[in-house]
């Protein structure tokens, strides 16, 4: 998270994705058009890893539903909820949010399972 976008945040965060699984073949990383994105050093770091990169249309949130849907998600169970009030609350909060977001909150979709126990239901 990041107070003004900046270019390392976007290539760390790619960078810290990418080094976390083995399994590049086939991997797409979508995104909406932000500048970040179209940079040359970013689209180079997905062509090294042999990433194909994907972006929303102009004016299409339709190509990004699944973190449109994460947003909205994030607005109603948090933001509109607990209203921090301060940017280190927000921070604060957004974090924590994600981390029950992706390892408590179970969703039927995933057969009862958070996101995470839906990846790693089949590892042990």
């Amino acid at each position: 998270m990041a107070r003004r976008p900046v270019f390392e945040m976007a290539s760390s965060v790619l960078e810290a994705a990418l080094s976390r699984t083995n399994c590049v073949a086939g991997l797409i990383v979508h995104s909406d058009q932000g500048w970040h994105y179209k940079m040359q050093p970013y689209r180079a770091m997905l062509v090294r890893r042999g990433v194909e990169q994907s972006m929303s249309r102009k004016g299409n949130c339709f190509d990004n539903a699944a973190i449109e849907s994460f947003f909205g998600t994030l607005k109603a169970e948090y933001f509109h909820l607990e209203r921090p009030d301060s940017i280190d609350a927000l921070e604060a909060g957004v974090h924590d949010y994600a981390h029950y977001y992706n390892h408590e909150r179970i969703k039927l979709r995933l057969q009862g399972l958070s996101p995470v126990g839906y990846r790693l239901r089949n590892t042990t």
